[in-house]
C-alpha cells in the first residue's frame, strides 16, 4: 500500500475509470459509486469492461444524496466524471481534491458538448494524424483519448494531494480534448513553427525514417534508426544476404540523401524484410542492435518473454489481464485483484470517517504543486523530456543535462528540426523547445571523469533523477541504483528504458513505433486484419512520459510518508501495454472507427478537401434524434435500424444515409447541428484548426505565447490539467544550450568559480 489512509471516491465515466484503475495500482483505496442497476461497465462487453476497469475497487450504491455526501466528506480525492460536478456532494468541502474529468473541460463555449473517445480524438487532433493520406482519418484502438484523460486525472489527483500539504484542497479541471491536443508529437508543432499542416502519413513516420513493413507472416515496425551506426549495421546485413540493391553506393551514406529518396530505400528494405517471419526478423535485427519489432496482437502479448519475465500480467476475477504501467512501490507487483460485487462495501456509507484536516489558505500567492522539487533531467528525444515537461509545468526545478558530446536529436538532428529558418541552429528547433520549456540547461560532457564527478554532486542535491537511456548506460557510468542510493537515499530515480532494466529483452533497441508494435497498439490500428495502418507518430513515447510523470509524483508522495526514495524501473513497453484496455480479456481485430458499445460510429466526409465529421450514437434515443436531423425520421422506426444491434447488421444503409447528409455540409456546421440535439459529434481537426479555429481551446487559453531568446516568440501547448489554487503553466521558454551552466554549478553543485573555469578549459562544459 502506498497510502492506505488516503481514500479516493470515483463517480465513474469512460474518462475517469482509467484514473481509478491507476490509483488502485498505486495502492490507494478507490471506492466506486454505482447506481442501483450497477455501473454501465457491468453490461459492457459481457462484463469484461467492468473486470478490467474496476477490479480492485470497492463498490457502494448510495440510496440518497445524503449518503453520497457523507462518503465524499470523509474522502481525500473525488474522481468526478459527472456532467454537473456533483455540487450537492462537494459543497463546502475545502479539504477535497476534486478532479473533474470531462470531454471538453468545465468552462468554455463547448463545455456542455457530448463527447466519446472518437469525438474527443477528432476534436483533439489525434484522428488527423492516423490513416492513409487519401483515405479517411483513423482512430487509435482501445479508447486512447479516454485513457490520456485518465492518466492526466491520476496525475492531477496526486498533484492535489501534494499541494494539500500547504493549503486546502482544490478543483482540478481535466479536459480530455486538451489531453489529446497536448499529445500529438509534431502534429501541431509543424504548424506553429513552419506554417505547415502535415497530411496523414499512412505507414511512414513524418520525421524519423521508420514505418510499418510487411513480413512473411504479418507486420514489422522499424526502420533505419537514428544514427550512422544503425545505417551501417543494416547495410552490412543487407549485403550479407545479397539484398542491398544499390544501397551500397556512396551516395546513401548521406542521411539527407536517404531522407530525400526514402521511398526507394524503404522499397529495398521491404523486399528484404518480406522474406522473413516477423518474430525471426525482429530477433535477428535486435541481435545487430537495430530497432525492429514484430507487430503483435494483444492475445500474443502473454507469450512475450519480456513481459512474462517481469511479471507484467495480473489476475482479475480469476482471469489473466493487463497489469499496471510500472511496479510500485519499491518494485512491488500486484498479482491479483478481486472484482467487487454490486454494493459489496455498503458499510462504508455508514462509516464515520473524520474529515481530513488541511492547512488554511495562505494570504501569499499559491505556488505550483511541485514547487521546491528539484529534478535532474538526463533524458532526451521525446518520452523522457515529456515526463520532465509535465513536472516542470507544475513547478519543479528541472535541470536538463545535455552536451555537444551526446547531442539530443530533437535539438541537433536536421530531420527532426522544426523552424522557419535554417535547420542548423540547435536553439531554434520547435520540437525541442516545446518539450523542454520551463527547464534549465546544463552543458556537461558526461563521457569524462570530471563530468561524472559533477553529476554525482548534483545527484546529492536533487529530489528526482529521470533518464531514458538504454538499460545498461547508468551502470556503465558508475551510477547504478545502488550507487545513487548511497549518494542520496531520498532520491526518486525513474528510469525509462524501452524494455526495462531486467528481462531477456532489456537490451533491445526501442523507438516509439517498435514499442507500439510489441504492445498490440499497432496491430489493432487499421481497417481489418489484412489492412493494418499502425501508429506512426510518437503516441507510445507520450504515454510513457505521462506514466513516468505519474510514477514520479507517486514516489514523491511515498517519500513523504517513509522518508525513502526508490527506483521506478519503468518499461515503455509496459506503459503502453497498460493502455490496451480490455483487449486481452476481450480479444478483437482491427475494426476501423467502429465501437462495440454502440452503432453507428464513424467518420464521414464533409464539404471541402479532406474535411471529415466524427459521429457516435450511443443509444436508440440519440439515433432517433439523428434521424430527424439528417432528414430520415423513418430510419428511427425501420426494423433494420431501430436498435443498435440492428444498425450494426445494416451498416451500409446507416452509413450511406449519414454520409449523404454530411457530404454537403461544413464539418463544424454538421457537428453543431448534431450537438444541439445532444449527439456526440465533432470535426476532425488538424494542427491549424486547433490553433486558429477551435473556440474551446481558445477560451481555455490552451496555447500560450512565450519569448525564446533565439527563436523569438511562439505559441506553446499548455498543460491540460488546470488546478484552481496551485496552477501550472508555461512560465519560460526552453533554454538555449548551456544557458544555466554556471548558475547550476554554483548554486546547486556548490562549485567555486575557479573550478567552473577549470572545467570549461577542459571542455567538460560544452
Amino acid at each position: 500500500m502506498s497510502n492506505p489512509a488516503v481514500r479516493v471516491v470515483e463517480l465513474s465515466s469512460p474518462f475517469t475509470r482509467f484514473a481509478g484503475r491507476l490509483l488502485v495500482g498505486l495502492g490507494y483505496e478507490v471506492v466506486l459509486v454505482e447506481p442501483e442497476e450497477g455501473d454501465p461497465a457491468r453490461r459492457e462487453l459481457n462484463g469484461d469492461a467492468f473486470v478490467h476497469w474496476h477490479a480492485g475497487k470497492r463498490s457502494v450504491t448510495p440510496a440518497s444524496p445524503e449518503e453520497l455526501r457523507r462518503l465524499v466528506k470523509g474522502a481525500d480525492v473525488l474522481l468526478d466524471g459527472t456532467p454537473d460536478g456533483a455540487p450537492e456532494a462537494v459543497a463546502g468541502l475545502d479539504h477535497l481534491v476534486h478532479v473533474r474529468v470531462t470531454p471538453f473541460g468545465t468552462v468554455g463555449p463547448r463545455s456542455h458538448w457530448q463527447g466519446t473517445d472518437l469525438v474527443v480524438a477528432a476534436l483533439g487532433g489525434m484522428l488527423a494524424q492516423v490513416g492513409d493520406p487519401d483515405g479517411p482519418p483513423l482512430r487509435l484502438p482501445e479508447n486512447q483519448a479516454e485513457q490520456l484523460a485518465g492518466v492526466h486525472a491520476a496525475i492531477a489527483a496526486l498533484l492535489g494531494l501534494r499541494a494539500r500539504r500547504t493549503g486546502p484542497g482544490q478543483l482540478a479541471d481535466v479536459s480530455a480534448q486538451a489531453c489529446a491536443a497536448a499529445a500529438l508529437e509534431a502534429g501541431t508543432l509543424a504548424y506553429l513553427h513552419e506554417d505547415r499542416v502535415p497530411g496523414r502519413p499512412g505507414r511512414v513516420h513524418p520525421l524519423v525514417p521508420h514505418g510499418l513493413f510487411r513480413a512473411a507472416d504479418g507486420y514489422l515496425g522499424g526502420g533505419l534508426g537514428g544514427s550512422p551506426r544503425m545505417w551501417d549495421a543494416l547495410l552490412v546485413w543487407l549485403r550479407e544476404e545479397g539484398a542491398e540493391a544499390d544501397l551500397a553506393e556512396p551516395r546513401w551514406q548521406d542521411p539527407v540523401e536517404r531522407k530525400k529518396y526514402q521511398e526507394h530505400v524503404f522499397e529495398v528494405v521491404q523486399d528484404f524484410a518480406g522474406r522473413w517471419p516477423k518474430a525471426e526478423f525482429a530477433e535477428l535485427a535486435q541481435s545487430r542492435k537495430l530497432p525492429w519489432a514484430s507487430v503483435d496482437l494483444p492475445h500474443e502479448m502473454p507469450g512475450n518473454p519480456q513481459l512474462a519475465a517481469r511479471d507484467f500480467f495480473l489476475r482479475a476475477g480469476g482471469r489473466t489481464d493487463l497489469g499496471f504501467p510500472f511496479a510500485f512501490p519499491d518494485g512491488h507487483r500486484i498479482k491479483e485483484l478481486d472484482v467487487p460485487e454490486l454494493g459489496a462495501d455498503q458499510r462504508l456509507l455508514q462509516e464515520h470517517r473524520p474529515t481530513p484536516r488541511v492547512p488554511a489558505a495562505s494570504a501569499e500567492p499559491a505556488r505550483p504543486a511541485l514547487h521546491g522539487v528539484r529534478v535532474l533531467d538526463l533524458t532526451w528525444v521525446l518520452a523522457g523530456p515529456y515526463c520532465t515537461k509535465v513536472l516542470a509545468d507544475h513547478g519543479a526545478d528541472v535541470i536538463k543535462v545535455e552536451s555537444l558530446g551526446r547531442p539530443d536529436p530533437t535539438r541537433f538532428a536536421p530531420f527532426m528540426h522544426l523552424s522557419r529558418g535554417p535547420h542548423t541552429d540547435p536553439n531554434t528547433n520547435g520540437y525541442f523547445n516545446e518539450v523542454n520549456r520551463n527547464k534549465r540547461s546544463l552543458a556537461l560532457d558526461t563521457r569524462t571523469e570530471d563530468g561524472i564527478a559533477v553529476l554525482r554532486g548534483l545527484i546529492a542535491s536533487c529530489d528526482v533523477l529521470v533518464e531514458n537511456f538504454s538499460a545498461t548506460v547508468m551502470t556503465k557510468l558508475g551510477l547504478g541504483y545502488d550507487t545513487l542510493r548511497e549518494i542520496n537515499p531520498r532520491l526518486v530515480y525513474v528510469s525509462m528504458s524501452g524494455m526495462g532494466h531486467s528481462g531477456p529483452r532489456s537490451g533491445w533497441v526501442s523507438y516509439a513505433d517498435t514499442v507500439s508494435a510489441s504492445s498490440g497498439l499497432t496491430g489493432l490500428t487499421g481497417w481489418g486484419p489484412d489492412d493494418v495502418v499502425g501508429v506512426i507518430y510518437g503516441h507510445g513515447d507520450i504515454v510513457a512520459g505521462l506514466q513516468a510523470a505519474l510514477a514520479t509524483t507517486a514516489a514523491l508522495e511515498h517519500r513523504e510518508q517513509t522518508g525513502r526514495g526508490q527506483h521506478i524501473d519503468l518499461s515503455q513497453l509496459e506503459a503502453i501495454a497498460s493502455h490496451m484496455g480490455t483487449s486481452l480479456l476481450n480479444p478483437v481485430e482491427p475494426a476501423g472507427n467502429t465501437d462495440p458499445r454502440w452503432s453507428p460510429q464513424g467518420v464521414y466526409r464533409c464539404l471541402g478537401a479532406d474535411r471529415w465529421l466524427a459521429v457516435s450514437v450511443r443509444d436508440d434515443t440519440e439515433w432517433a434524434r439523428l434521424c430527424t436531423v439528417i432528414g430520415h425520421p423513418d430510419l428511427a422506426t425501420d426494423e433494420r435500424t431501430r436498435t443498435s444491434a440492428d444498425r450494426a447488421h445494416h451498416t451500409d444503409l446507416v452509413d450511406d444515409a449519414l454520409a449523404t447528409w454530411a457530404r454537403t455540409l461544413p464539418a463544424d456546421a454538421a457537428a453543431e447541428l448534431l450537438q444541439e440535439r445532444g449527439i456526440p459529434a465533432g470535426a476532425v481537426q488538424d494542427g491549424r484548426d486547433l490553433v486558429e479555429q477551435d473556440p474551446q481551446l481558445r477560451a481555455r487559453g490552451f496555447y500560450v505565447r512565450a519569448e525564446h531568446p533565439v527563436a523569438g516568440a511562439f505559441l506553446h501547448e499548455g498543460p491540460p490539467i488546470r488546478l484552481t489554487r496551485t496552477p501550472g503553466g508555461v512560465r519560460t521558454a526552453a533554454p538555449v544550450l548551456g544557458a544555466d551552466t554556471d548558475d547550476v554549478l554554483r548554486d546547486v553543485a556548490g562549485l567555486p568559480p575557479e573550478r567552473i573555469r577549470e572545467l570549461r578549459e577542459r571542455e567538460v562544459l560544452r
